[in-house]
């Protein structure tokens, strides 16, 4: 009984956190990548302690034939071979199935350039999140300013 009940609560918990993070329904999907690559976090002092804090992500974005296709930066940005650029802000933000992952996300595109294949995009999706979490030691004052790369992983769908 156990058991059943941790794979029902799983699922609903899975079943919540896509609900939240999905597009408006007039949206249709452009194409779906992968990303690897790290999570920067620097240690900062913020409200009289130090703490790590997001700087950048830096990944690689892959077809799913596992063509490099891009890559995703500060700003939050994306690069793409055919000259597309896209910059975002995040819209909705919901925890991770999975504790140790960053969270998953619905960003709204606010700054499109280039004539690419995913400069049409409105919305930008990242879920199926794997790491990327912020250290949970090595930041005091002894270490302002040091950085952390944490390796991350996600699925980062573009709807027009």
């Amino acid at each position: 009984m156990g058991k059943l009940l941790y794979v029902l609560l799983c699922s609903t918990t899975l079943a919540a956190a896509e609900q939240s993070i999905e597009p408006p329904v007039e949206t249709k999907l452009l194409a779906r990548l992968s990303a690897a690559g790290v999570q920067i976090y620097v240690c900062k002092e913020e409200k009289g302690s130090a703490a790590w804090t997001l700087e950048a992500p830096q990944a690689w974005l892959f077809d799913t034939t596992g063509r490099q296709t891009g890559k995703h930066s500060a700003g939050p940005s994306w690069e793409f071979d055919d000259h597309a650029k896209l910059k975002a802000a995040v819209s909705t933000k919901t925890n991770s199935p999975d504790a140790s992952a960053i969270p998953w996300l619905l960003l709204k595109v606010t700054e499109s350039t280039g004539a690419g294949a995913l400069s049409k995009t409105a919305y930008i999706q990242r879920r199926d999140t794997r790491g990327g979490v912020a250290p949970t030691a090595g930041c005091d004052a002894s270490h302002l300013g040091e950085r952390a790369r944490m390796q991350y992983s996600a699925v980062y769908a573009f709807y027009e």
